[in-house]
């Protein structure tokens, strides 16, 4: 159909409809459902014929209306409701509509997606932060797109034709316009059932993998939940209908691999819904100064490859994520901005824990002080009868949320990705911590539901689950405290507690969304003598910086306390606040951040991130989670010393009556948790290198130093006489017989099963000792010392004799073998069978390492047979010998599997 005739049916439309309406009043499409001009009569106007014969004109006949087009804007309109905004809303009854004006067409904003309801189980949880993209409508025909613009790849100049033919957009949702184009705004309207009524989140894909059952969107049973227009944002909130049709019957024999449950947290599995928030916002119209990533702090960034030339060597461009905040008075010392960072408090937070949430936030404040910003952070309680949600993207907020199967918090922004500019953020914080603080995630739901929670994902920080490990952490400070007397569970003291650890919790969310990342070096920079000094940790925290995972600091009998939780921010958060928002003159910017990020050798400033944590599993003992003080080994010594302080504790203390009878059972096994993770953290040191961040030509750089070998050879001695000893996990019979178990749950478990708990724990050291990267790197060693200074390096084959050694030390002495250590015996040949078969997926990969492994083993055999013939062992213990003798036999005998 031409333009012209296309005109000629909607001019006739309209006058049909100004004669069919003569007596009423159409909805303004301008205003907020008031009374509105006959919008078309313009159009009807110029569409009469002009001169001649009106009379003959009017019996014309007339060409068919299109039935295909759209109807005018005024019908489709009529009698609706509107709020004007960036997208104006209009609504009538069920059906709601998005105005597009036609100058917004092929212009970017961004679109976010937030998660404001949901299931409540296995990652699946209310107030959450989604994903976001620079966006833009277009129209192609009749239909208008919502398409997410590629910003992953960009180029300035003649090249930028070539990389938007060769980097495609993605096309998010699309739907025909509903009316036409008005001919005052120059706008149409798009039904927005059929943009948003859909998955377009892909959550389909999220519940197929967390349930492996085929759910799909149920459109007939989903709606437009709410919408909002602002003259910078439009929001709408969809309330999705996710369904399958049935729930497959289990098979006849169990699966290989455990399938996962259908959804439990649901009256019905087979049904659930979940409400989108989708925010359309305004961008800058003057995009905010970019700042360049310097890797010696930790912030996050917006990354791209800029393919404007072929000149330099690195194409990959990072920017600073980060708030823009400009001072009211630039020339004034200290000045406050011109726009506040202001985050609101949902009213979903409960009243008495408002106060600590937002101190959390406003302690932050103190590092903007240092650079000259005065409130650059404000707090705003969103009142208890508000109807708005604060989860659009119009509102930086904090929230509360509860699930099933929940404990963590999550601090994740949108920022603008041209700049790096953050434009929202929505903390999440779990109310794990305002349950009394009592109970482990574990006795909230059943096992089978807690066994496949997923961790959320999106972005980098996606892997911040500060209160989920924290609230292990706090449960086992708890537990000695109380076992102590020093607390109680009720008591005030215990709701103070609580309290900090939630501002504590907050400060670190916080950290998040003004750009910063974890830093997993920070806690070593307080001493241990500074830890016990509680006017020290008052003043300055227990750690050098709110963004690490810190421990509680707690002492052992007879020492002095300090702080149990991080109480202010540390230098670190100072200098990382100093260098994203410092304010200097363009010329000077350069070199003046230059001065800020060399600080990067002051012990205070050590910085590692989730990165240095992991690599390779983790080769830096100095960068971990949940650790405190200046020597991490110590630290973890200590560790032992205090659940064995418990376990002494909890087996001569006498219940009540009136206790939870899941109490005792609860503590003895909570408190293995943070012992697992101290085994994996020891085995660190061995072949572990300590990293540095530097810029490369700087005097004694070094990027990687070995571990001293007397520390290396201090973790391997800890876990062969503490972690891998029998004697470490002694209890009483008559102390295990009262551990109830939970009559009330169906799938109840059975007796407390203590040599499952200690395996866990030396399977871990296990794990890391022998896997393929630590022999690497041990076989690696003295390539990254002088020849000179090799002499006392801690070897491969050092480590694989002390091992072993430690672990068949009975075969030497002579001694029984108790039950623990026939169960550590054990899962060490698992271990060296899999390594010595399997060459290609452990240690024995290398040529050297399997030589080592083999030698080692065949050593054993012989140890074997030796206490064989010596007899005089129990019934147990001559079986057991047998067996691994025969295992380890076999084993040698076997050729290596290569795959």
């Amino acid at each position: 159909m031409s333009n012209t005739l296309h005109l000629s049916a909607v001019a006739l439309a309209a006058a049909v409809l100004l004669s069919a309406c003569a007596s009423t009043t159409p909805p303004n499409a301008a205003g907020n459902g008031t009374a509105a001009k006959p919008a078309a009569a313009g159009a009807a106007a110029s569409a009469a014929p002009s001169g001649g014969a009106p009379a003959a004109a009017a019996t014309a006949p007339r060409p068919p209306a299109d039935p295909s087009a759209p109807k005018p804007f005024v019908e489709v309109a009529r009698d609706a409701k509107s709020q004007d905004g960036l997208f104006p809303i209009w609504r009538k009854d069920e059906k709601v509509w998005i105005e597009i004006p036609k100058s917004s067409l092929n212009k970017p904003f961004l679109f976010t997606l937030n998660t404001a309801n949901a299931v409540g189980e296995r990652g699946l949880y209310a107030s959450q932060m989604g994903t976001d993209h620079m966006a833009e409508w277009r129209r192609v025909g009749n239909q208008i797109q919502l398409v997410a613009l590629n910003t992953l790849f960009r180029a300035q100049g003649g090249n930028k034709f070539a990389v938007d033919q060769a980097f495609s957009p993605s096309l998010l949702a699309s739907a025909p316009v509903a009316s036409a184009e008005h001919p005052e705004r120059k706008s149409v309207l798009v039904d927005a059932s059929a943009l948003f009524l859909t998955d377009l989140p892909g959550l389909s894909t999220r519940l197929e993998f967390m349930y492996r059952l085929p759910f799909s969107p149920d459109r007939a049973n989903s709606f437009v939940e709410s919408a909002r227009a602002e003259a910078q944002l439009t929001t709408l909130t969809t309330r999705m209908h996710y369904a399958t049709a049935r729930i497959p019957a289990p098979p006849l024999m169990p699966a290989p691999v455990p399938m996962p449950t259908p959804p439990q947290a649901t009256p019905d599995p087979r049904s659930l819904f979940v409400s989108h928030v989708y925010s359309f916002k305004a961008l800058p119209e003057v995009p905010m100064a970019t700042r360049t990533l310097d890797p010696r702090l930790g912030h996050f960034m917006e990354s791209y490859t800029d393919m404007s030339d072929d000149s330099k060597p690195n194409a990959r461009v990072h920017l600073v994520k980060r708030w823009r905040l400009e001072k009211k008075d630039p020339n004034a010392a200290l000045s406050e901005p011109v726009q506040p960072i202001t985050f609101w408090l949902d009213k979903n937070i409960p009243p008495k824990y408002r106060k600590a949430v937002a101190e959390g936030v406003l302690e932050w404040n103190k590092a903007f002080e240092k650079i000259g910003f005065k409130n650059a952070l404000v707090v705003q309680q969103q009142p208890d009868d508000a109807n708005w949600d604060n989860m659009d993207a119009g509102h930086a907020s904090v929230r509360w949320f509860v699930g099933a199967d929940v404990g963590f918090a999550i601090g994740p922004s949108h920022a603008d990705p041209r700049t790096g500019e953050i434009m929202d953020a929505d903390i999440g914080m779990s109310d794990v911590f305002a349950r009394g603080a009592r109970r482990l995630l574990v006795d909230d739901v059943a096992p089978a539901r807690t066994a496949t929670a997923a961790a959320h994902s999106h972005d980098e920080h996606a892997h911040c689950n500060y209160a989920h490990e924290a609230a292990a952490e706090m449960d086992f400070a708890l537990d000695v405290l109380e076992a102590r007397g020093d607390i109680a569970p009720d008591s005030p003291e215990a709701e103070a507690f609580a309290n900090a650890v939630i501002r504590d919790v907050i400060m670190h969310e916080v950290g998040h969304t003004l750009g910063l990342k974890h830093n997993f070096k920070a806690s070593t920079t307080v001493t241990q003598k500074q830890l016990q000094d509680l006017a020290y940790t008052n003043a300055h925290g227990i750690s050098g910086s709110v963004m690490d995972y810190n421990a509680y600091n707690l002492p052992l009998q007879g020492e002095a306390r300090g702080a149990l939780t991080n109480t202010t921010l540390g230098a670190y958060d100072y200098w990382a606040i100093e260098y994203a928002y410092s304010q200097f003159p363009k010329e000077r910017e350069a070199a003046e951040l230059a001065k800020i990020a060399a600080r990067s050798t002051e012990p205070a400033l050590a910085y590692a991130d989730d990165a240095d944590a992991d690599a390779h599993g983790g080769i830096d003992p100095l960068a971990n989670r949940f650790d405190l003080g200046d020597d991490p080994l110590a630290y973890y010594k200590r560790r032992l010393k205090l659940s064995q302080e418990l376990w002494t504790r909890l087996q001569d203390r006498t219940p009540s009556t009136t206790d939870d009878p899941q109490r005792q059972r609860r503590v003895l096994l909570g408190s293995f948790n943070q012992l697992g993770r101290s085994a994996d953290l020891v085995g660190k040191y061995v072949g572990g290198m300590h990293l540095s961040r530097e810029n490369p030509g700087k005097p004694g750089h070094a990027a990687y130093r070995p571990v001293d070998p007397a520390k290396q050879r201090d973790a391997l001695q800890f876990l062969a006489r503490g972690l891998f000893s029998a004697d470490s996990f002694r209890f009483k019979p008559e102390f295990l017989t009262t551990l109830q178990t939970d009559y009330n749950e169906w799938g109840r478990s059975g007796p407390v099963d203590v040599p499952a708990a200690v395996a866990r724990v030396q399977n871990a050291a296990l794990d890391r000792l022998l896997n393929a990267a630590t022999a690497q790197r041990l076989m690696d060693l003295p390539s990254f010392v002088p020849a000179a200074q090799r002499k006392g390096l801690i070897s491969l084959n050092e480590v694989y004799g002390t091992l072993q050694g430690s672990i068949w030390s009975e075969l030497k002495t002579g001694a029984e073998i108790d039950r623990l250590r026939r169960n550590l015996q054990r899962e060490y040949l698992r271990r060296v069978q899999g390594n010595l078969t399997k060459g290609s997926t452990g240690p024995a990969q290398f040529a050297d390492a399997y030589a080592l492994l083999r030698l080692h083993a065949t050593q054993l055999q012989s140890d074997l047979r030796a206490a064989l013939g010596k007899g005089g062992h129990s019934v147990e213990t001559r079986a057991h010998l047998a067996e691994s003798l025969d295992l380890l036999t076999a084993m040698l005998k076997a050729n290596m599997q290569r795959s």
